[in-house]
């Protein structure tokens, strides 16, 4: 998991996204860096425009959210005090 919080960090942080930087951001958060799972990620990440997918994750998540509350308020819970009691 810390190699796609790795990738993460360099897209957020407007940097390529590749081997190199991957392995550095690993090793500085004191792991050791697996060459392997690293050109695996790269690899799996090549053509993927993450931005695109994030936003696409957050509105799904978003959406879900809304749906809850609303499927929540349908049932008859949420009026009067903050914890569905009346």
């Amino acid at each position: 998991m810390e190699y796609v919080y790795a990738a993460l960090l360099l897209h957020s942080a407007g940097k390529d996204v590749n081997e190199d930087g991957i392995k550095k951001v690993v090793e500085a958060s004191g792991v050791a860096a697996d060459e392997v799972r690293i050109k695996a990620l790269v690899a799996a990440l090549e053509g993927v425009d993450i931005a695109t997918v994030l936003s696409q994750a957050a509105a799904v998540t978003s959406s879900r959210r809304s749906s809850s509350r609303c499927s929540f308020l349908r049932q008859g819970r949420g009026k009067g005090r903050r914890d569905g009691r009346e």
